[in-house]
């Protein structure tokens, strides 16, 4: 097995291993009452948009750290790529710049 397609199954292993403790968070998340809590706090024709709310809260830490890890685990396997992200906050940077530029 060459290097390449070595590297690439450790970091496809990697990637479900980090997916697992994403499903993880969420199920922890759910278990510990957080989603019930909320649904609690608005009036019950508000229930199903306060558990979406709910939801997006509960995840945000989760997805952070999901990112983190994917960054951590392609530097460590010297993984290359493009992310969408980085494309789009350089043209906005881009776009910052040319229009100081023009003032």
């Amino acid at each position: 097995m060459t290097e390449a397609k070595h590297n690439k199954l450790h970091h496809h292993i990697a990637v479900a291993i980090g997916f697992a403790g994403l499903i993880a968070w969420g199920y922890c998340g759910r278990y510990s009452g957080f989603l019930d809590w909320i649904i609690l706090q608005v009036p019950e024709k508000y229930a199903g948009s306060a558990l979406m709310v709910g939801i997006m809260i509960m995840m945000t830490p989760g997805l952070f750290l999901w990112t983190l890890y994917n960054r951590w685990i392609e530097k460590r396997l010297k993984v290359k790529g493009i992310y969408y992200e980085d494309e789009y906050y350089k043209e906005n940077e881009a776009l910052k710049t040319k229009k100081e530029q023009e003032k």
